[in-house]
């Protein structure tokens, strides 16, 4: 079930985000986020679940490590758009 729900918000966001003015470059950004952060939630759940806490505190570092990832990625990606001059900004 909670997958259900991530994946229907990243759609909702995913949605919204074609309704604004963007680039191709900051939706993808966008999307980068959505994704990291479904996955990290994901995470979360599991490390909730786990049965050890060795085990949980392997799936938040997880979780918080897909994030970090998921906003660099994002945010190297709105670079190279400022850079080729692509930026709505």
């Amino acid at each position: 079930m909670k997958i259900t729900t991530t994946l229907a918000v990243a759609a909702g966001l995913a949605a919204l985000a074609a309704c604004n003015n963007e680039t191709p470059q900051e939706q993808a950004a966008d999307n980068i986020e959505a994704n990291a952060e479904a996955t990290a939630d994901n995470l979360e759940e599991a490390a909730d679940n786990a049965t050890t806490e060795a085990g949980e505190d392997a799936l938040e570092n997880q979780a918080d490590a897909t994030r970090e990832a998921g906003e660099e990625n994002a945010d190297a990606t709105r670079t190279s758009a400022d850079a080729d001059g692509n930026s709505a900004n």
